[in-house]
């Protein structure tokens, strides 16, 4: 169709302040036509109809992330930027705290802006661009936040400095994504199952690699925020099976960036081998745990 995957814009966009009222969605040509990113717009692109049926520790993190936002007395934003804004949780809850500020979601997958759209109507700008190469100008936000989607970056320091380019002096950053550790067990089981089944580097290297909370730390050092607080969390949630837990993962387009898009007769194999592994080493009450590790990261930029 006429989907742009990785809709990343070289243009600054025109009015993305305070003066917005009507919501409209953004799609230009891709600058870092990245392959991995646009698998990945696609795979959310194509399941935003179904995402908030399958978010459950996302809905967490999201609550966990208002509650942080919540202590932070001083914080009044006249406006919000939400970077992987999905189909508009995270906002929906920062609109009822400050109803003034004016909104904007930047997301990769043209679907699920097209859900914000609707979900916050005239209140929010919705674009469709790539958080390594964000459509705005530079100094425009009081407060930057995104959850559940810089995990899946290609160039993590990029983006960050990217959120630091387009926020004012003074603003806040509030951020939660996934970590290594996420998806330990899975991961865990389905190298095992390759050693055993077909002894295949290419299958394991289809995993998706969680950046390290030192990793996070590093790219930090290197930037100017003030009273910066990195602290990692864990989520845990349970399922009946193994295809149970990969069908919440194609379902809300991860699929794509966690190994399991694989196909043939040797994929079965591992997978057969994976569910039985799985049992064995963490299985209980007839259900099986998935774990996640949450980086959640609160920063400030000095003030002029």
């Amino acid at each position: 169709g006429g989907f742009l995957p990785a809709a990343a814009m070289q243009f600054s966009s025109p009015g993305c302040n305070s003066s917005i009222k009507r919501s409209f969605i953004m799609q230009g040509e891709s600058v870092i036509a990245m392959p991995e990113s646009k698998k990945i717009a696609a795979a959310f692109h194509q399941r935003a109809a179904d995402y908030d049926k399958h978010i459950a520790v996302q809905k967490r993190v999201v609550e966990n992330l208002v509650r942080d936002l919540r202590s932070h007395k001083e914080l009044s934003p006249g406006n919000i930027l939400d970077v992987g804004s999905g189909t508009g949780s995270l906002l929906s809850r920062l609109s009822s705290i400050w109803p003034e500020a004016s909104l904007c979601g930047v997301d990769l997958a043209h679907n699920m802006c097209l859900r914000l759209a609707a979900r916050l109507g005239d209140t929010c700008l919705v674009l469709n661009g790539n958080a390594e190469q964000l459509p705005l100008k530079s100094g425009t936000y009081d407060l930057v936040v995104s959850t559940s989607a810089l995990q899946w970056t290609a160039d993590l320091s990029l983006a960050l400095h990217e959120l630091r380019r387009v926020m004012k002096p003074g603003a806040a950053l509030s951020l939660a994504f996934f970590c290594e550790g996420t998806l330990c067990e899975l991961q865990r089981c389905i190298r095992e199952a390759v050693g055993t089944v077909c002894n295949s580097r290419s299958h394991a290297e289809r995993l998706h690699k969680f950046r390290s909370v030192e990793e996070v730390e590093a790219i930090l050092s290197g930037m100017d925020f003030e009273r910066v607080v990195v602290n990692c969390e864990t989520e845990t949630d349970w399922y009946d099976d193994l295809q149970s837990l990969l069908r919440s993962i194609r379902n809300i387009g991860a699929g794509t960036v966690s190994g399991g898009t694989a196909g043939g007769l040797a994929w079965r194999g591992i997978i057969k081998e994976t569910s039985r592994l799985y049992r064995d080493y963490y299985g209980g009450n007839g259900k099986i745990p998935v774990t996640y590790k949450v980086l959640y990261l609160m920063a400030d930029l000095a003030k002029l």
